[in-house]
């Protein structure tokens, strides 16, 4: 047998595909909880609140549209060329792709915090408003290049067929991220007297020494393994030499339609930063304009993007598996996954939105007790959810079908509704910043719209209303009026707080035995589940198969 095919087997022992994706999944979630700890951290901190996070995310919402135009894409763009040229035995190949595409988005990545380093003064005083937000884009800069250079590397590591790598770095970058974020702004905090001003500037620098963190694992692990692809290299087979510019125009086709729709994402975020503090401004003093952005951008943003992290696996394992079925014909396996996928969706996002609608006040309360408003924009803002995490999936089967521009489309007609939405509502003095969210709800609802038709079509699916709409509507329906009686009784007689907690516990309880009782799932579609054989046998011993 070839060296190089020896290994690819030892490699694929070491971390196989559904090992990568669960330690994904893992990595995710606790991305999401350690965000969670430090957002509630600083929006219940005395001195920063809404004022603060509404600094933050408006300077997070700049960066975050440089960070997409410097590097989204490019992990996945680079994981497909490095991992076709492995899978033929070139890993010289492979690594030179490597060395390039690290050259050329270290670049990109230079300019890219050159410009926002010497560009902060302009963008905090006349884009977005708010001046306070200078220094917070200034600490900001240095990260938009070393996470476009990281991004080269974890394109590297998954192509090569090791996630982990990738996942521990960003969990690693997270929690650096949640512990420096905390110690900065108190060392901050008693520096400058509680300035709001200059907290904010200390958390965005947490960010950006938490990217320096997660490069830095990056590029130890590679050193660890540079001996172990100095042999692979040797070992090289099929080695095809391509010029430079070659190499540099397939990664800019591979990920631009992928970037596109990452940067659509970041603007539809950015329009909010750029017209709601403007047009409060024309109403609401400053400062209030500035805390109602942040209830928007800081508490609300952070809760409704929870559930996306529970979701993100359904996602991210459709592209290959759809792709894998393409390639080999099977349009059977192709309609099923998606189906599959689409209902467990569904059973996510509908109890999150229905959930978080109803207890938005209780959440708050418990979450932000020193900064608690915001109930009726997290009410709105819930609805995005559902449909949400729906796209989210459709745009993972058409990706993997190869069906890339149709996400970037229907995204982009959504936000170009979101854009004219905000103008229109936001200046309106009843409606204020309701008018922002009411705006998000509609850009998700159109994209989805264009989105499924254009999945059901290219798919011939056929979904059951029955089983799709009407069963996950029941138990939904079901989970709503149980939980809610709960919380209505136990507030009477326990504290506020606990009572959220143990009707949100009984929630997710009534809901898992709704799903059960009306039979949501097949008896086959209960064994594609982990660890679906047992909890087929366990049902089959209760009778309900």
């Amino acid at each position: 047998m070839p060296k190089h095919m020896k290994t690819k087997e030892k490699g694929a022992k070491k971390e196989t595909f559904l090992q990568s994706v669960v330690t994904l999944i893992f990595s995710q979630v606790l991305i999401k909880l350690l965000g969670l700890v430090y957002n509630l951290y600083l929006t219940n901190r005395e001195g920063f609140g809404d004022r603060g996070n509404g600094i933050v995310s408006a300077s997070y919402q700049i960066y975050a549209l440089l960070l997409t135009i410097s590097s989204i894409g490019v992990p996945n763009a680079i994981s497909k060329l490095v991992s076709e040229r492995v899978a033929i035995g070139d890993h010289k190949g492979a690594h030179r792709i490597f060395k390039i595409a690290f050259a050329t988005f270290a670049v990109i990545g230079l300019v890219g915090s050159l410009m926002l380093f010497f560009g902060a003064h302009l963008i905090s005083v006349q884009w977005l408003q708010i001046p306070e937000a200078e220094m917070t884009l200034v600490a900001l800069s240095p990260a938009i290049f070393f996470v476009a250079i990281a991004s080269v590397m974890r394109g590297y590591f998954n192509g090569r067929q090791q996630i982990k790598a990738t996942a521990r770095s960003q969990s690693l970058e997270q929690v650096f991220k949640t512990a420096l974020t905390i110690i900065l702004v108190e060392i901050v905090a008693i520096i400058s007297n509680v300035s709001t001003e200059w907290m904010a500037a200390g958390a965005t620098l947490a960010t950006t020494l938490a990217t320096m963190t997660g490069f830095g694992y990056l590029y130890l692990y590679y050193k660890v393994r540079r001996k172990e692809i100095a042999l692979e290299i040797k070992s090289t087979v099929n080695y095809k030499y391509e010029r430079v510019r070659s190499i540099v125009k397939k990664i800019v086709l591979v990920s631009l339609p992928i970037a596109i729709t990452a940067i659509l994402s970041s603007v539809n975020k950015n329009i909010d930063s750029f017209t709601v503090v403007r047009s409060l401004k024309e109403f609401l003093p400053d400062d209030v304009a500035v805390s109602q952005y942040g209830i928007l951008g800081g508490k609300v943003d952070t809760l409704t993007s929870l559930p996306l992290s529970i979701n993100v696996a359904f996602a991210t394992a459709l592209v290959p598996a759809i792709s894998a079925a393409k390639a080999r014909k099977d349009k059977k396996q192709i309609k099923q996954k998606t189906k599959f996928s689409l209902l467990v969706s569904m059973l996510i996002g509908l109890p999150c939105t229905v959930g978080m609608c109803i207890f938005a006040g209780p959440i708050l309360n418990l979450l932000y007790p020193n900064a608690s408003d915001g109930t009726v924009i997290l009410q709105i803002s819930s609805l995005t959810i559902l449909f949400t995490i729906l796209d989210q999936t459709i745009n993972g089967a058409l990706q993997g079908y190869g069906l890339l521009r149709i996400p970037a489309i229907s995204l982009g007609l959504g936000v170009l509704v979101k854009l004219i939405l905000n103008l229109i509502l936001v200046p309106i003095p009843s409606i204020g910043v309701n008018g922002a969210a009411w705006a998000s709800v509609a850009c998700h609802v159109v994209a989805f719209s264009i989105s499924i038709v254009c999945l059901k079509k290219a798919f011939r699916l056929k979904l059951s209303f029955n089983k799709f709409v009407l069963k996950p509507v029941l138990a939904t329906i079901i989970m709503a009026i149980c939980s809610y009686f709960i919380y209505s009784v136990l507030s009477g007689i326990i504290a506020a707080k606990l009572a959220t907690i143990l009707a949100i516990v009984f929630a997710v309880v009534i809901y898992g035995l709704a799903i059960v009782a009306l039979k949501v799932f097949t008896k086959e579609e209960v064994l594609m589940m982990p660890a679906g054989d047992k909890i087929c046998n366990i049902l089959t011993k209760l009778k309900i198969y």
